[in-house]
């Protein structure tokens, strides 16, 4: 991949708070180690080894990542283009280590540090593959955010990279580790064939459009941002802080909307409960609502309107469905609806349906459990419940659940999941969210998307991993990166 160096900070206000030590490379003189103060708590540790992690992108959700991985090991460094995050950020870190990380820009060389083992990223999606390539390639394991990537073709490269390399790397779909195990008990029931088949999952995925006509102002970027480094392989973008900073899956320069975002939970949980999670959808049919006209948004997005660039407001699809059919006869369905069903408790869960029975599964309330017409025979029966217990620990490639432990380790979520991540690292094995499972649900969601922008039912070939008979279908396999960013 061939890049330019990145320019550090230049702005007159950023470098007032941050000295500079070398390009990329930053360290505020308020943040030198220190021993914490007195009446301070430190988190406690889990006895596994000491790993040194770099975080990127410590915002939000990305803060909860690099905690969690701070019950296992020292953050030695950190990342982000946005240097205002620094300060909440480390004041948050002062509770799990009395070290304080050094400050980057430039992710890039903070991956040249030799104390670096894991990286952390939950940055958007537009960065996602290109960062899992340089870190596994400088011999770093990875825990990156879901979805894996933005497009199909860089998911395809990612999945090359990690078997190249032969680093492990878990996506963020913490449905397979965590909630009490209620998404893998639904897997297990459905392989055991207690719903019979074939078999239908239906996946309910909720609208987060606050605004649905708003067009978003531009604005000066301001002096702690790097904007043309966030932007990176998109090119350049005018600025607008709700892009930025907030709900940048709503657009489509930079996402596909709740569609990627849930759908990559539930549609991951439907493609392993029908066994279809080393595969891909045959044929494809998908309808929806593009709030800024199909056409156009289907030119923004293959770059054939670059002289008349869409409004600035929310994008992606909404008020949509889908239907994926695979080889085996099972099929998955997506209603992005924005009316609740009737027979459901909620617009945001799964439904397995067969001959013999269903069952839901949702996050919904605190108590976490499935559903459905066949959940009081499983519960009343023992035999069975311990049955689907022993095929949870199979499905979890033999390591036993975190839920299923006496004594949880950590108080962060997402612990269950961030210690398989660990436990993975350490003996080498496949961790449960691996990028090659992951890489075909989102391609299934990706795939479901194209079909709602072309208007058309489509054809896809799941081993070439390429749409049938169809130019315009294979062009929204990947973007068009801006030099000097590109893909290996």
């Amino acid at each position: 991949m061939k890049m330019n160096k990145y320019n550090t900070l230049s702005r007159r206000n950023a470098i007032k708070t941050l000295g500079l030590m070398g390009s990329g490379m930053l360290i505020s003189p308020t943040l030198t180690a220190q021993p914490m103060q007195s009446g301070q708590k430190k988190k406690q540790k889990t006895n596994k080894k000491e790993l040194g992690v770099l975080t990127i992108g410590p915002r939000k959700r990305g803060l909860a990542v690099a905690m969690g991985a701070a019950n296992y090991g020292q953050i030695v460094a950190c990342c982000d283009v946005d240097t205002a995050i620094f300060g909440p950020f480390q004041k948050k870190l002062a509770s799990y280590q009395d070290s304080v990380p050094v400050y980057y820009t430039d992710y890039r060389q903070a991956l040249e540090r030799k104390d670096v083992d894991i990286v952390t990223i939950s940055t958007p999606d537009h960065w996602h593959a290109l960062m899992i390539i340089d870190a596994i390639e400088a011999g770093k394991d990875v825990y990156v955010e879901k979805p894996m990537t933005l497009t199909i073709d860089e998911g395809i490269a990612v999945c090359d990279a990690v078997k190249r390399t032969g680093r492990v790397v878990q996506v963020g779909t913490q449905q397979r580790s965590e909630y009490d195990g209620i998404f893998l008990k639904a897997v297990a029931i459905a392989q055991l064939g207690i719903l019979g088949g074939p078999l239908t999952a239906t996946v309910y995925i909720p609208s987060s459009y606050r605004n649905t006509t708003e067009v978003f102002p531009v604005t000066e970027v301001p002096d702690s941002l790097l904007w043309d480094q966030w932007c990176g392989p998109l090119g350049k973008m005018p600025y607008i802080a709700e892009h930025a900073h907030a709900r940048w899956r709503l657009w489509v320069e930079t996402g596909h909307g709740p569609l990627t975002d849930w759908g990559a939970h539930h549609i991951d949980i439907a493609h392993w409960a029908l066994g279809v999670d080393h595969t891909g959808p045959e044929k494809i049919k998908g309808t929806g609502t593009f709030p800024l006209g199909r056409e156009r948004t289907l030119a923004a997005i293959l770059g054939d309107q670059a002289d008349s660039p869409l409004p600035n407001s929310y994008s992606t699809v909404r008020d949509y469905s889908a239907e994926l059919s695979f080889g085996n006869g099972n099929v998955i369905r997506i209603n992005g609806k924005r009316k609740k069903p009737e027979n459901l408790k909620s617009q945001n869960g799964l439904l397995l349906e067969g001959p013999k029975g269903n069952i839901w599964v949702s996050r919904e309330g605190r108590a976490f459990q499935f559903d459905g017409n066949l959940a009081d025979e499983i519960n009343n029966d023992k035999a069975l419940k311990q049955k689907i217990d022993d095929k949870v620990v199979e499905l979890y490639k033999g390591k036993v659940p975190a839920w299923m432990e006496a004594e949880l380790i950590g108080d962060i979520v997402p612990t269950a999941h961030m210690k398989n991540f660990v436990d993975s690292v350490m003996d080498r094995s496949e961790p449960i969210s691996d990028v090659y499972t992951h890489h075909r649900a989102n391609s299934s969601a990706i795939l479901a998307h194209s079909s709602m922008i072309l208007d058309r039912p489509l054809q896809w070939d799941p081993d070439k991993q390429r749409f049938i008979g169809d130019d315009v279908a294979n062009r929204l396999l990947s973007r068009a990166y801006k030099e000097p960013y590109s893909l290996r």
